[in-house]
């Protein structure tokens, strides 16, 4: 009988450390998991959205930036599995007037480029048809399809890379050097630069040059930082949860 007793113990002891091996197993399995290229452009995407503010900026340094409002929600999803999301700038106290609108077009870089995410920002074809896109309930805004059709001149691409440990952004970029074609205001090309933070804070900085290389439009002592409002959501539904984000936030293991 003793012998039994002792049979079983030892049973029961090695099935317990079996339970604990295999459970340890799986959660190293699950804290590790790589985060892959397409994990990355829909955190990006996410951290696009919403809507944002750049309110305490402009009281630091109302003579150099205003308080301006932007306002970006997803618009539709191409063939490729890019995400395209509507972006409109205006001031705050008008939101209802934009007096910027655009699309971004979220993607991973191609594999031979030295970056993670691009972001491609495309003019609108009827700008007035897509005005307070993101306030409008889903049934009144343009069909999937329509957006698709409604995607006009590229204007510029930023390659984001992901942030090295101990900086306060999460990811950073640029237009490539002698960055696109811009004629607004006398400028012959324009350069953008956009850093994604943590908590959604998106900073950008767009200016014009002209053919001498001067300035001729754009802030210049460095770039917007727009900053979550208060309560502000959108239902992205971008397929990332936020054990993911925390993740991406937190280790950047890039599954090539």
């Amino acid at each position: 009988m003793e012998s039994d007793s002792n049979g079983w113990s030892r049973a029961r002891g090695l099935i317990v450390k079996t339970l604990v091996l295999i459970g340890g197993a799986l959660l190293l399995k699950r804290l590790t998991k790589s985060t892959t290229r397409w994990d990355h452009a829909k955190f990006v995407a996410r951290s696009l959205s919403g809507e944002k503010f750049s309110r305490e900026q402009a009281s630091r340094n109302p003579d150099s930036y205003f308080n301006i409002r932007t306002l970006t929600c997803p618009a539709t999803e191409m063939a490729d599995g890019s995400k395209v999301l509507y972006f409109e700038q205006a001031f705050w106290r008008t939101p209802q007037k934009p007096f910027r609108q655009r699309f971004y077009m979220v993607k991973p870089c191609r594999k031979d480029l030295k970056c993670d995410v691009e972001v491609s920002t495309y003019a609108i074809r009827d700008m007035d048809e897509y005005k307070n896109f993101c306030d409008r309930p889903r049934d009144q805004r343009p069909l999937p399809e329509e957006v698709i059709d409604d995607v006009a001149e590229h204007l510029t691409t930023i390659h984001l890379k992901r942030c090295e440990r101990g900086k306060r952004c999460l990811y950073e970029g640029s237009t490539p050097p002698g960055g696109f074609p811009n004629s607004w205001n006398g400028a012959t090309y324009c350069t953008s630069e956009l850093s994604v933070l943590k908590n959604n804070e998106i900073h950008t900085w767009d200016r014009g040059y002209d053919d001498d290389g001067n300035q001729v439009w754009g802030v210049k002592e460095g770039p917007y930082e727009f900053k979550p409002a208060p309560g502000s959501s959108f239902n992205l539904n971008f397929g990332a949860s936020q054990p993911m984000d925390k993740r991406i936030e937190g280790s950047f293991v890039l599954e090539e």
